[in-house]
C-alpha cells in the first residue's frame, strides 16, 4: 500500500471512478440523486460513454448521467445554492467542471461554501468521500 501523504492547499483533487468500481458503490445512482427533475430522457441503449482524464490521458467508461447532468442540471440555479451539503457540493462540482483537478482553494470559488481549510480537512483526511480524491493517490 502506498504511502499516505497529508494533502495540501495546493493539492489537487478528482473524482476517482475507480474507487467506486473497487468500494463496489452504484455511480449510477448516486448520481440519479445528483439530477435534476427535468433532466431529458436518456438515449435508448446508450448507458455510458468514454471519458478521458485530462491530466492522466485514461479512457474511463462513465454513466451517460453524468453527461446528462453536466450538461442540463449544471446550469439550474439551485444546483450547488446554500442548502446542498458540503460533500454533495464538492461532487457537483466536480460534475459541473467536468471531473478536471481542482484545488480545495479552487473549490472554494465555485461552491462557495465553508472555507479552503475546511474543505481540506473534508476531503483530503484518510476516509474517502464518493471517491473525491487527491489526484495521483
Amino acid at each position: 500500500m502506498p504511502k499516505y501523504t497529508r494533502p495540501t492547499l495546493e493539492t489537487k483533487f478528482h473524482l476517482d471512478f475507480l474507487w467506486w468500481q473497487k468500494n463496489k458503490q452504484n455511480l449510477h445512482s448516486y448520481l440519479l440523486d445528483q439530477s435534476c427533475a427535468d433532466i431529458p430522457v436518456m438515449p435508448d441503449g446508450v448507458s455510458q460513454f468514454d471519458w478521458i482524464n485530462p491530466e492522466s490521458g485514461e479512457v474511463f467508461q462513465v454513466d451517460i448521467l453524468w453527461e446528462l447532468i453536466r450538461e442540463h442540471c449544471v446550469k439550474k440555479p439551485h444546483f450547488i445554492d446554500e442548502y446542498t451539503p458540503l460533500i454533495t457540493a464538492i461532487f457537483r462540482a466536480f460534475i459541473a467542471n467536468n471531473n478536471t483537478p481542482l484545488t480545495t482553494v479552487e473549490l472554494y470559488r465555485m461552491i462557495q461554501k465553508q472555507s479552503p481549510e475546511l474543505i481540506l480537512r473534508t476531503i483530503g483526511g484518510l476516509i474517502i468521500h464518493q471517491g473525491i480524491r487527491p489526484v495521483g493517490n
